[in-house]
């Protein structure tokens, strides 16, 4: 079993993202713990309120809602009150067992999984710490109810789910040649066979997750000069390592011209699998991430790697998905305008400002300016920045050109005051 818990700012995103999949017969409400009416007599609002009565009984608490999903195996065909037993075990497990909660069973994916929303505000206005429960309390959970219950276990769940390619281990690769060759030899030949791909970057973008890059060299090098084509370690910094390996030595021929080649077809076939892609997106941004962290959390749930492409500065220009599951690669962009790297960071800030509008509604004028400051910060926190010089120059091998907006102080031309005359 795949324990996940997020904590979104609203409730009412959280339980508005289950319902609607009850609303388009992808899901069912199978229970309401501690309400005083049954999941299927009570409407979306009757089933807000009990959580919003709580939740009025504290205004200093920035989170309020935990929203859980638990995972299955395929093979695991459970019934529903066996998926109601669990449940509630594990909410007892983790400190919730008398708070009120909701349960979804969904079943618009390859394997059953419920969604369990519930608020961290008790009956006494107190609020259940949440800090690291993914990690304690719930790790501690997943592995009593599995016994108990005889479940397959989270590690083969996420190794069955996982590409199928090994990662490079660079402190294992780095110290022989051969031991490189072949290393790189496999995830290169799996990814070119196996990947969908219009670009270069967009090949690097898919090699990255398994430590593996292609390097054309420097611009004014002889390898870039005359269109060759080498092999990179990376090790866990995302710096180069270990012996560079030619692409004509690799059985598949992974050259730049036989790269090439494959992206008009590519471009093609990528075009078919452009709604699974988005699709998935959608959902991750329906349960309303508050960072792009969040949101790259999300994502790698549903087998997406996320790509983040930034300037020397740290901030961000693009954004790539890499999407495990259907082979296939996509820069935001080319999903559509609201996928766009800035699309989505506007997208991010307009939700903590919602979130923050309605907190200052219930809250009052106190606090206010304070809590403003917070979310100002945390929209300032969003881009994550890069550090280290190798994931800088590693940017150029999985993007195009960057661009930047903002004008130079030093090229701005200063306006002189007017003299006022004398009277």
């Amino acid at each position: 079993m795949v324990a996940k818990i997020t904590t979104p700012k609203s409730i009412e995103a959280a339980l508005n993202y289950n319902e609607k999949k009850v609303q388009k017969g992808n899901a069912v409400c199978l229970h309401a713990a501690n309400y005083l009416n049954d999941a299927k007599n009570m409407n979306f609002h009757q089933k807000l309120n009990g959580f919003e009565r709580l939740n009025s009984l504290n205004d200093r608490a920035t989170t309020k809602t935990l929203h859980i999903s638990l995972n299955f195996d395929p093979s695991e065909k459970l019934a529903e009150n066996k998926l109601l037993q669990i449940a509630s075990d594990y909410m007892s497990k983790i400190g919730f067992g008398e708070q009120p909660y909701l349960v979804y069973k969904h079943e618009d994916a390859g394997h059953p999984h419920i969604h369990i929303v519930s608020t961290t505000i008790k009956h006494d206005g107190s609020r259940i710490n949440t800090h690291n429960i993914g990690r304690n309390q719930s790790e501690k959970a997943r592995k009593e109810i599995e016994k108990i219950y005889g479940l397959i276990k989270a590690e083969r769940q996420q190794q069955a789910r996982s590409p199928g390619i090994k990662a490079v281990d660079a402190e294992k690769a780095v110290y022989g040649k051969v031991e490189t060759k072949r290393s790189i030899s496999n995830v290169v030949s799996a990814v070119f066979s196996q990947y969908k791909f219009t670009s270069l970057p967009e090949f690097n973008s898919a090699l990255k997750q398994f430590n593996v890059v292609a390097d054309r060299g420097k611009e004014e090098g002889r390898i870039y000069k005359n269109r060759g084509l080498v092999y990179r370690i990376l090790d866990a910094t995302g710096n180069k390592a270990g012996v560079p390996i030619k692409a004509s030595s690799i059985s598949c021929k992974p050259i730049l011209d036989n790269l090439e080649t494959k992206f008009p077809d590519n471009e093609t076939a990528k075009e078919s699998l452009k709604p699974f892609v988005k699709s998935k997106l959608d959902d991750c941004l329906s349960q309303s991430p508050s960072t792009m962290k969040e949101l790259m959390e999300h994502l790698k749930q549903k087998n997406i790697y996320t790509v983040l492409r930034q300037n020397i500065e740290g901030r961000l220009y693009g954004i790539t998905f890499v999407d495990n599951q259907n082979k296939v690669v996509f820069n935001g962009s080319d999903l559509g305008k609201g996928y766009s790297a800035a699309a989505l960071q506007s997208r991010l800030a307009t939700g903590n400002e919602k979130s923050l509008t309605k907190d200052e509604t219930k809250g009052g004028s106190s606090g206010g300016s304070a809590k403003k400051e917070m979310v100002q910060q945390k929209q300032q926190d969003k881009t994550i920045p890069v550090t280290a010089k190798a994931e800088n120059s590693l940017d150029v091998l999985l993007s195009t050109k960057e661009q930047y907006d903002n004008t130079p102080y030093s090229l701005l031309k200063k306006r002189r005051k007017k003299k006022k005359p004398n009277l």
